[in-house]
């Protein structure tokens, strides 16, 4: 699997990266659709068969209007794409990304492997049997795309159970870079907290200056969530309630929620989503190697 190569020049504009030509693409007649697997406040995605290169693979498809209006922003700014974010990034932890560039109808849209497995939200939710033995493999594995990620300098800032699969080789693959961002200090100015709230830190929704610490406390609220099948703090419909209680409460402790966890791993859970930024992990490699030095989990 690799680039597409598109020689001619029929098709494209110059919306591409340092004004290369972008892929137009007449959905209907390229790809058949075999079925929606998602669908997001920005896009819908589509397990879908590629008759230009004989192969099934997962199609993005962006709402234009929202898409602009999520780049809006950040004024003054020239923020890369989705797709451009995409195909930037190549590991192994990271889904791949083959294509992006414009429907016919002026829509956003990229050409993903086809990730054949299970979503971790539904490992989570339905408490798989698929976890046991299975949680600090899985969450190392992570941990080395996000630690990749920043080395690349790009923030995830959407790093939760439901964009992370596992395929059927037990290889983890995060998906779903439409908020990701540069990792500049312009675009980590005070104000934008876009994201899903159960993940995001609080200085992201006091509105404060981030960096790539917000990230890390989404992946402790992911792990929090993969050894306690709980969040850290109590659910809330409302989003205001919720961040409040973020703010000016203390997270469950992970024991009194799994009565199986040894005092090591509920510490390593807590420090994964200190308030304080500081008091966090300062890295993704620094949290794999705090779980890797975990006692044997076998439950």
């Amino acid at each position: 699997m690799g680039f597409f190569d598109f020689l001619t020049g029929k098709g494209k504009d110059r919306g591409g990266v340092g004004g290369s030509p972008r892929k137009v693409a007449n959905i209907a007649k390229r790809f058949e659709l075999s079925g929606k697997t998602g669908q997001g406040s920005m896009s819908k995605v589509y397990r879908a068969y590629d008759r230009e290169i004989g192969r099934n693979v997962c199609l993005k498809v962006l709402d234009k209007v929202k898409t602009k209006e999520f780049e809006a922003r950040f004024p003054g700014l020239k923020k890369p794409s989705e797709g451009e974010i995409c195909m930037a990034l190549r590991h192994e932890n990271i889904v791949r990304t083959y294509e992006h560039g414009l429907t016919t109808n002026g829509e956003p849209y990229i050409v993903m492997e086809w990730v054949d497995g299970y979503g971790l939200s539904y490992l989570v939710e339905t408490r798989n049997a698929q976890l046991k033995g299975n949680r600090i493999n899985y969450l190392s594995q992570l941990s080395d795309a996000v630690q990749y990620i920043h080395d690349s300098k790009y923030l995830h800032r959407d790093l939760c159970a439901r964009n992370i699969m596992v395929n059927t080789e037990g290889v983890l693959k995060l998906i779903d870079f439409g908020l990701a961002i540069p990792y500049t200090p312009q675009f980590c100015a005070p104000g934008n907290r876009t994201g899903t709230k159960e993940i995001m830190a609080p200085e992201l929704l006091a509105r404060r200056t981030t960096d790539h610490r917000v990230d890390m406390f989404a992946l402790g609220v992911t792990a929090y969530e993969m050894f306690t099948f709980s969040l850290p703090w109590e659910r809330s419909m409302d989003s205001n309630e919720y961040s409040r209680r973020v703010m000016n409460t203390p997270p469950k402790n992970p024991k009194d929620v799994n009565k199986d966890l040894d005092d090591e791993t509920a510490a390593v859970l807590l420090k994964g989503i200190a308030k304080v930024p500081t008091d966090r992990f300062g890295s993704a490699k620094a949290f794999k190697e705090a779980l890797e030095r975990l006692p044997r989990q076998d439950w």
